[in-house]
């Protein structure tokens, strides 16, 4: 069974991690996002679960505005060969979450570290990321810092790059 936003707040409660979390209707895209998010300060993220021909798994964070080319993608982020959206069946196995709530807090429940994780720098300029906790009935204010040490803390290496065209 996946942890929940119980468990996850709990962890970054652990960590000593302050967050800020606000209640929604469910969103599941980020046109969804930005109709009905109000005005929650900081940048908001738009993630991609990802797979390769060699069934190895990637989730890629970016701005919600951003733009990555999938047919090129691959060659900054060391797949073999082009990448496809993963199938929600594996985004629930080894994230734990649902399409629509895909998010960088689901590296909780990847505890056999089978997916690796990127973030694009121009994202990583903001001092406050959003993104869902496990739900997409919910946006959680994290620190930019403070994301890079959960994401460690779950035992994943974050890595940093231009994944935005």
């Amino acid at each position: 069974m996946p942890k929940g936003r119980t468990e996850l707040f709990a962890f970054l409660d652990g960590l000593c991690i302050e967050t800020r979390t606000f209640e929604h209707p469910p969103l599941f895209t980020v046109k969804d996002s930005q109709e009905l998010r109000g005005t929650i300060p900081g940048a908001h993220t738009k993630n991609l679960f990802l797979k390769d021909k060699k069934d190895r798994f990637f989730l890629l964070t970016v701005d919600e505005e951003a733009e990555v080319d999938l047919k090129q993608v691959h060659h900054l982020i060391g797949a073999s060969g082009r990448v496809s959206f993963g199938r929600p069946e594996m985004l629930m196995e080894l994230l734990g979450v649902i399409p629509g709530a895909v998010t960088p807090f689901g590296l909780i429940n990847d505890t056999g570290n089978h997916v690796q994780f990127f973030l694009d720098s121009e994202l990583m300029e903001s001092e406050i990321i959003n993104a869902h906790p496990l739900t997409n009935e919910a946006t959680t204010s994290i620190a930019r810092a403070d994301l890079l040490r959960f994401v460690e803390a779950t035992g994943h290496q974050p890595t940093i790059l231009k994944l935005s065209a």
